[in-house]
């Protein structure tokens, strides 16, 4: 297992090669969830990524034969810019295989950044078998996303700039894929301060730590789709696993709609955008996971910012609808002249705004006088909709269900 010193080696290793980002305390996130709320930024790394730090310190332990032969990374995403990137900078050649799936911003960033990118396999496994044998056939040193003790050391040093820009924290919130930034923020807090609480959030479709640590040893699990395709990993690591045992007090699991929520209010209270993985600390609150931390101080380790622009409208639609901003009902009214006005009356009078409104005349039923009519509408939340539907029934406008 690596140890602190393993840690502060890597950040001397690595520094100057790393932005050390900012972990600055959120008033309004503070307000949000009871806690005293600090969200260390790494997210504004140079990739949009934690994942740099432990690829730079990988990289510069390589022997120079390695380096002339070059790397291979298996990601779908944030680890495979962190390789190419500092592999460029430090003029390695990079091969980096994504499954098909990757977000099209993250391949595309991976390309400029001059790595050569094989899109292969259906899943985060199939593209890490696919590169052990790219590996092995051209003698290529393969370095791991998360089950390598060099990368975990590199992520690490987020615990240490943390110790150091928020010297009174309570506990450390941390994402978690495949367990090697929990690992190694772990190793550090607890050397150090181990009066600090150490917990990990990983989405409830992805929990490869959750079984792992249920297991005993690490155990293969069947991912579900997620807004956290980040933390989207079907077996947490050996090496993290062993060292979570030891350093990680707790994990707890979060919902698509925690997700998708966490990722709206931190744009809409902390003007960041915020990838599904990046927020899931944020989220776990969100889903009153971390009630007991209520009070305390505690970091937020927003580690991800690469989201898909083609998602975000969607992650946001979700998340409306997840804090009842965003509401869809179906009613029948008249089929006559005025019947769709005062319908569009009823719902101004309460102060909600027509989104989308669609007539079904063929499934109305057989009352051929009647019409049913899809409404979606913005409103100020869920107590917004209860007086809404309020209102409807009280111009005896009938909801379907």
């Amino acid at each position: 297992m690596i140890t602190l010193s393993d840690v502060e080696a890597a950040r001397e290793r690595i520094r100057g090669g790393i932005y050390e980002s900012p972990c600055v305390e959120s008033i309004p996130l503070s307000q949000l969830t009871g806690a005293h709320v600090y969200c260390k930024l790494d997210y504004l790394q140079r990739t949009g990524s934690f994942k740099e730090r432990g690829a730079r310190n990988a990289l510069l332990q390589l022997s120079p034969e390695a380096r002339r032969r070059g790397v291979i990374a298996a990601s779908a995403g944030n680890h495979a810019q962190g390789v190419a990137y500092h592999g460029a900078l430090l003029g390695i050649p990079v091969t980096v295989v994504m499954p098909r799936f990757a977000a099209l911003v993250k391949v595309t960033n991976c390309r400029q950044l001059g790595a050569n990118v094989i899109l292969h396999g259906a899943d985060l496994a199939e593209a890490r078998s696919e590169a052990e044998v790219i590996a092995a056939r051209d003698g290529l040193v393969f370095i791991h996303p998360f089950d390598n003790e060099q990368v975990i050391a590199g992520q690490g040093t987020v615990a240490l700039e943390v110790l150091e820009q928020t010297p009174d924290l309570q506990a450390i919130v941390v994402p978690v894929g495949g367990g090697g930034l929990l690992a190694g923020i772990g190793t550090v807090i607890k050397a150090r301060r181990p009066d600090v609480k150490v917990i990990g959030v990983e989405p409830a479709r992805a929990a490869c730590l959750s079984a792992g640590l249920a297991a005993g040893h690490p155990v293969p699990i069947t991912l579900g789709p997620t807004l956290a395709d980040g933390l989207a990993v079907t077996q947490v690591g050996a090496h993290p696993l062993e060292i979570l045992r030891h350093v990680a007090d707790r994990v707890v699991t979060v919902d698509e709609a925690a997700i998708a929520l966490a990722v709206l209010r931190l744009i809409e209270l902390e003007k960041s955008v915020v990838e599904g993985a990046g927020a899931a600390p944020l989220a776990a609150f969100l889903a009153g996971r971390l009630d007991d931390l209520r009070g305390m101080r505690v970091v937020l380790v927003l580690c991800g910012g690469n989201i898909d622009l083609t998602m975000l409208d969607r992650v946001i639609e979700v998340g409306l609808v997840a804090d009842g901003r965003l509401a869809r009902f179906t009613v029948s009214i008249s089929d006559r002249p005025g019947g769709l006005a005062r319908l569009a009356e009823v719902i101004a009078s309460t102060g909600a705004s027509i989104k989308e409104i669609v007539h079904d005349r063929a499934f109305a039923g057989p009352d051929l006088s009647e019409v049913r009519v899809v409404c979606v509408v913005e409103t100020t939340g869920g107590e917004h909709i209860e007086a809404l539907h309020r209102a409807l029934a009280q111009a005896q406008v009938t909801v379907v269900p």
